[in-house]
Formats: C-alpha cells, sequence, structure tokens
C-alpha cells in the first residue's frame, strides 16, 4: 500500500494531520509491511512529499527511520490491536519529543542525521 493511500486512510473525513495521526499511519504501514519495508514507504513518502510542498530541507532521514522502528517494535508486542488500542497502550509513542530519550538535539541536528541513519546516542532502542 502506497504512502498516499495510507494518508487518504488516516485522514478519511479529518484534514487534521498531527502526530497522533502521522503515528497511525506509521502504524498501518508497519501492519501491512512490516517493520522493515515500512522504512521505505514512510521514509519516501515524507520525503516526496516534503519535496512537493517545496520544503525538501525537512525532511530528516533518522528520525523517519526511528520513528518507524519504535512504532514496529511497539506493534509487535501486541500484534491483534486495533490502532485505538495500540494508542492507549504505548502513550509514549504519542508524545513528540520520544526521540530525545535517544538522541541528543545536537546529534539530530548533524548532517549525517538528517541525511541517514546515525544510531541513538544517548540510550539505544528497545
Amino acid at each position: 500500500m502506497s504512502f498516499q493511500a495510507l494518508f487518504a486512510e488516516v485522514t478519511a473525513g479529518n484534514q487534521h494531520f498531527g502526530h497522533r495521526q502521522h503515528v497511525h499511519l506509521t502504524w498501518l504501514a508497519v501492519r501491512r509491511h512490516g517493520t522493515e519495508e515500512a522504512i521505505a514507504v514512510v521514509s519516501d513518502g515524507i520525503r516526496q512529499t516534503a519535496r512537493y510542498a517545496g520544503a525538501p530541507q525537512k525532511y530528516h532521514a533518522t528520525v523517519s527511520r526511528a520513528w518507524v522502528e519504535a512504532v514496529g517494535h511497539h506493534a509487535a508486542e501486541r500484534p491483534g490491536e486495533d490502532f485505538p488500542a495500540f494508542a492507549d497502550a504505548n502513550p509514549a509513542l504519542l508524545d513528540k519529543r520520544l526521540l530525545s530519550r535517544f538522541y541528543s538535539s545536537a546529534l539530530l541536528a548533524s548532517a549525517p542525521a538528517r541525511t541517514g541513519w546515525v544510531e541513538p546516542d544517548r540510550e539505544p532502542f528497545p
């Protein structure tokens, strides 16, 4: 399923696309494609959306992949849930600042993190 189809499913009947919707889209991608393939689906979709919006500099490779990996880790623990149950069971994923537990702001601001994957420097992912 393409990023655009996932986006349409998450935003159906609602024009708002905040952090919760982003996590929902990522959860759908992980459930339908597995974490590894979802990394490409979500990252490529965000990169294309940023480029289309005239802001390609807003794409961040490490942040995009880290969120998919975080959602994928928790989705694997509870495979039969719907998204509301998943979100209720994993409230930390709804906190936009979650990655700051794993990454320093200096590392995330670096060129290597913006353009490719870098490992966390504060705490490893579960």
